[in-house]
This record gives structure tokens, C-alpha cells and sequence, in this order.
């Protein structure tokens, strides 16, 4: 190694140290998705962050998705895949598949390359102790032509009604890493599919939090010059939504964050999965990947 070289990575694990006391023996919850899921080097750059945070004394909790998994089954068994207001539309059949690629193909695939990276991973999905009670979710639409509001039916579509943390807290007062795939179980001990991000953002805030990061396949919150915004408070986010610079696809990420940190959540951050070591980068570094938003 050269002068240059050593120097340089002195100076990068010099700039980390002030960010890993401040985190150590905090609960970090991580959404996991986007291209970030799909791409070999960027799966097993993110499963070598997570255990080199649970090895300095950083608890992450891992929360994932998997809408593209669940639609390329859906279509190899010949079911069409249908969306009203981007949610999937999940009847009893959809919702085995949802199953068995959330709780099984993507959950155990994540668990693995994190225990192939030298952690100690325990896959769960909400349905394991109760973890995760749900509700059916319930959407309306106006139109003129309609005396009152259509209710829209989603099939198996949940809502968080509560996160019992016991299991996630024990996980990591065992030193293990828990990755959760965000299935629910009703009062009617129906599954239910829910949105990762908000199941996330929840699990944030029961947890009590030091921070919620949001992986996505942008960079962060643009302006309308396509620079990265960042150090959003709330008003910020209301104006900016507001003005129209963010909207569609980033509105309900933008929502969910600022639920968490209104919660107790300290920061939330909506950072580019597409970066390898994107979470290391966001958490130990100056520069970070993303935008931080902050009550």
C-alpha cells in the first residue's frame, strides 16, 4: 500500500469515529429495496454494512420489500398483477404468493448473504409472535358522478394497527440481526400485505429509534434543479411539497419520514440504494448519500 493510499483511509476511518460513538448501542431501522435488492454487488455490499454496524455496537434492524419478486412469480403462474393507486390489489391467491416470496425466497436470501457476510441473522415475517397486527386497508375515491366516495376494496392490503417489539428487542439483546418481511395478521388471523415503508417507519418509532433510512433508486429529495436537498425539517417538507417539488412515487417516502421523526425517531434519511456501502456512506460520513430529514 502506498503513503497516499494508507493516508487516505486513515482520514476516511478518522472522519467515522465521532459518528459511531454517537451511535453506539442505538437501534438503526433500515428499509432495504429498490435495485438494491436486485443487483449482486449492491446486495452484498449492503449485507457487509450491516454487519459491520451490528460488530461496533450498532443495533440495525433490517426491514425489506419485494413488489418485483412477488410480480415475476405472479406472472410465471399466469396471474396478472393489478394496481390502483400503487398498491397491489391482493386477493387470497396473490396473498399466498406475497407470502411465500416476502417470508420465504427474499426474506431467507437476505438472511443468508448477511450470515455469509459474518453476521448473525434471524429472518421473521410480523406473523411470528403477533409482531405485527394489521387491518385491512381501506381507500376512497371522489367522482362527480357518485352521490358519496367509492370504497375500494384491496383484498389483503394492511395497515399497521400495532408492533409488539418484544422479539426485534431480544434479537438484538442477542446479538443477532433481525430482518422482518412486512406481512401482518388481522383480528381475523388474516395475512395481510403492507407497504415496507410504512412498516419501517412504525417499526422506527416503537423501537424508539436513533434513525430510519429509506433505501430508493433516486438520490434523495431533488429540486427542481435536480440538486440534493438535505437538513429538511418539516415546515421545509411542507413547502416543498406544496410547490410541487416533491410529488408522486416520493410523496408517500416523504410522509412516512416525517411520521418517524415526528414519533421520536431523531433523523430520517431517503438515500440512494443504488451507492454500494450506500448505508455506511449515510450513517459515517460527512458527505452522506441521501437527504436527512429531522423534526
Amino acid at each position: 500500500m502506498d503513503k497516499r493510499s494508507a493516508t487516505t483511509i486513515a482520514s476516511v476511518l478518522s472522519e467515522a469515529l465521532p459518528y459511531l460513538q454517537r451511535l453506539n448501542n442505538k437501534t438503526i431501522v433500515i428499509k432495504f429495496g429498490g435495485n438494491a435488492m436486485t443487483d449482486d454487488a449492491l446486495k452484498n455490499s449492503f449485507a457487509r454494512d450491516i454487519v459491520l454496524l451490528k460488530q461496533v455496537g450498532v443495533n440495525p434492524v433490517v426491514v425489506h420489500g419485494g413488489g418485483p419478486q412477488i410480480g415475476k412469480l405472479l406472472e410465471q403462474i399466469g396471474k396478472e398483477s393489478k394496481f390502483i393507486d400503487g398498491m397491489r390489489v391482493t386477493d387470497s391467491e396473490t396473498m399466498d404468493v406475497v407470502e411465500m416470496v416476502l417470508g420465504g425466497l427474499v426474506n431467507k436470501s437476505i438472511v443468508s448473504l448477511i450470515n455469509h457476510n459474518g453476521g448473525q441473522a434471524v429472518g421473521l415475517t410480523g406473523k411470528d409472535g403477533s409482531m405485527i397486527r394489521a387491518k385491512k386497508m381501506k381507500i376512497t375515491r371522489e367522482s362527480p358522478e357518485a352521490q358519496a366516495p367509492e370504497i375500494i376494496d384491496l383484498g389483503h392490503v394492511g395497515e399497521v394497527t400495532t408492533i409488539d417489539p418484544s422479539i426485534v428487542n431480544a434479537l438484538d439483546e442477542g446479538n443477532f440481526i433481525p430482518v422482518i418481511a412486512p406481512i401482518g395478521v388481522g383480528e381475523d388471523a388474516a395475512s395481510y400485505n403492507i407497504n415496507a415503508d410504512l412498516v419501517a417507519g412504525k417499526m422506527a418509532s416503537v423501537l424508539g429509534a436513533e434513525k430510519l433510512l429509506l433505501l430508493t433508486n433516486t438520490p434523495g429529495i431533488l429540486d427542481k434543479e435536480e440538486n440534493i436537498l438535505t437538513g429538511l425539517d418539516g415546515k421545509k417538507v411542507s413547502e416543498l411539497i406544496k410547490d410541487g417539488t416533491i410529488a408522486g412515487g416520493m410523496l408517500p417516502k416523504v410522509n412516512c419520514a416525517l411520521d418517524a421523526v415526528h414519533s421520536g425517531v431523531k433523523t430520517s434519511h431517503i438515500i440512494d440504494g443504488r451507492v454500494e456501502h450506500a448505508v455506511l456512506l449515510e450513517l459515517l460520513t460527512d458527505e452522506g448519500v441521501g437527504t436527512l430529514i429531522s423534526s
